[in-house]
Parts: C-alpha cells; sequence; structure tokens
C-alpha cells in the first residue's frame, strides 16, 4: 500500500512497515500525543529546563520500534514517502 494508506492504518492503530526495510522487527506506530499534558519526568525537564511535574503537551508523532528493540520518533524519508511496499504488521 502506499504511504497515504499506511498512515490511515496507523492512525487507527495499526502498526505499519516497509518490505524493503532490511531490520527484522521494525515498525511504525501514530503516537496521539499528549493534547491536554501530562506531567513531565525529570529527564524531560531537564531537558527544556522547566520544573519536574509542569504540564507537558505533547502534539502527535510517529514512533518507530528500532532493530534493536529500541524506540524513538520518526520522520519519512522521501524514499519512504512515495513508496507503496507498505504492510500493516504486529
Amino acid at each position: 500500500m502506499t504511504f497515504g494508506e499506511a498512515l490511515e492504518k496507523a492512525k487507527s492503530g495499526e502498526l505499519i512497515a516497509r518490505i524493503g526495510w532490511n531490520g527484522k522487527g521494525m515498525a511504525v506506530a501514530y503516537q496521539p500525543g499528549y493534547p491536554d499534558g501530562i506531567p513531565c519526568n525529570k529527564n524531560t525537564a531537564e531537558t527544556w529546563h522547566i520544573p519536574e511535574g509542569t504540564l507537558f503537551r505533547c502534539q502527535p508523532y510517529l514512533q518507530m520500534r528500532c532493530v534493536d528493540g529500541s524506540y524513538q520518533m520518526w520522520l519519512a524519508s522521501q524514499s519512504d514517502i512515495l513508496a507503496d511496499d507498505w504492510v500493516t504488521t504486529i
């Protein structure tokens, strides 16, 4: 499927990935963010120089499960956006 189709699947709660990715277990999820805010933890407070516990509002974003099992915020590359080998995954 196209990236646009895959993005809609992600927004409905499915994990998406590209067939062309080499890393086993890699996937992308839509994170709805925290539009109403959550209390920020120590790490976030130190990074942004704000008091721990400050209400931290976050917009929606895409998050990737990396091949090593860690997670990171993710932005699609031009080749990802134009690809048509997107699939839903577990």
